[in-house]
């Protein structure tokens, strides 16, 4: 016969093993009972800053707990992403990942972290717009006169970048590799003096930021002649898209998307982009946004997953073909 200290041991552990069987709302129903935290691999202030706390802010009131955003940058967005990926797969830490987090795997070789194996999912958060646009000395009206043009003076149009791997020089790359044309990079260090030096004429032309492009599209310096998303984006009321206009396929575009660390339970990560997706079709939030310069773009996990894979893939190829290396 079992003393009656083993039989409560026996017991307490029947008991555990039945409650870790049962499915995760049920375990967790309580969730979340503490702060969630989100990391940002960027400074604060930034595109990917802004709408992270244009959805965590609302989460937080949502769920009646604090909400966090950590800042780590470093390293074009690595080192947030090392750290994110070490973040307990809890359903308390999150990471908002952007279009560099597909492109660094083509660029830097290898890193410490997989953005398809060491995450999962969440949901897209937002895009922004890339504007192709031309000084004033150009004498083109049209994505095709613009083409047209470079095919006969080639070499004789420069864009510039706001830094060499970033998402106006790729955008750049693409449209070289996809129209036969032969625009020649110049990188700067950020949007904003490359977006001078195009006002001054230095460069021709710039595959722009919308934040960059915005306020001097009225002053006559700068003409638009498409978006790189693959509709017409509200924020460029007017303005035909470049796959629309000569260059079928074409699409490049900045982008933030929410991701958790592996092994995040599902119902949660399912929970969060219910409640994401909430917010980001909420119209006050919607009006923020895109005052802001960000298109909000909710999605599944699902829908998420796919994105990042084709991102991946366009990426690497533009890289490889147009032999781009950062130093």
């Amino acid at each position: 016969m079992q003393d009656p200290q083993r039989r409560r041991l026996l017991a307490g552990l029947g008991a555990a093993c039945a409650a870790a069987s049962l499915p995760f709302a049920a375990r967790a129903a309580a969730w979340p009972d503490h702060a969630v935290n989100f990391i940002v691999p960027f400074p604060a202030g930034g595109p990917v800053d802004t709408t992270a706390r244009f959805i965590s802010q609302p989460l937080g009131t949502m769920w009646h707990v604090p909400t966090v955003v950590d800042n780590k940058a470093g390293a074009g967005g690595i080192v947030g992403a090392q750290a994110a990926a070490k973040s307990p797969a809890d359903g308390y830490h999150y990471f908002f990942a952007s279009i560099h987090h597909t492109v660094l795997p083509s660029l830097r070789g290898s890193l410490s972290y997989d953005v398809m194996t060491d995450f999962v999912p969440v949901g897209m958060g937002a895009v922004f717009p890339i504007v192709l646009v031309v000084h004033e000395s150009v004498p083109v009206k049209s994505v095709e006169e613009l083409i047209a043009y470079a095919k006969k003076n080639p070499g004789k149009l420069s864009y510039g970048s706001s830094g060499t791997g970033g998402g106006t020089h790729l955008a750049g790359a693409l449209f070289n590799s996809m129209t036969g044309t032969r625009l020649q990079h110049v990188p700067y260090r950020g949007s904003a003096p490359a977006m001078q030096d195009l006002l001054g004429g230095q460069v021709q032309v710039m595959f722009a930021d919308g934040p960059s492009a915005i306020p001097h599209l009225s002053g006559g310096k700068i003409r638009p002649l498409g978006v790189g998303n693959p509709e017409p984006s509200a924020l460029f009321p007017g303005i035909p898209t470049i796959a629309a206009s000569g260059v079928p396929g074409y699409e490049a575009y900045s982008w933030s998307g929410m991701l958790a660390p592996a092994g995040t339970p599902i119902d949660i990560v399912k929970r969060v982009n219910a409640d994401m997706r909430q917010i980001l079709s909420d119209p006050v939030t919607v009006k923020r946004m895109l005052a802001a310069g960000a298109e909000p773009k909710p999605g599944s996990p699902e829908e998420f997953e796919a994105f990042l894979q084709a991102e991946l893939a366009k990426w690497s190829k533009v890289i490889k073909d147009a032999g781009i290396k950062v130093e």
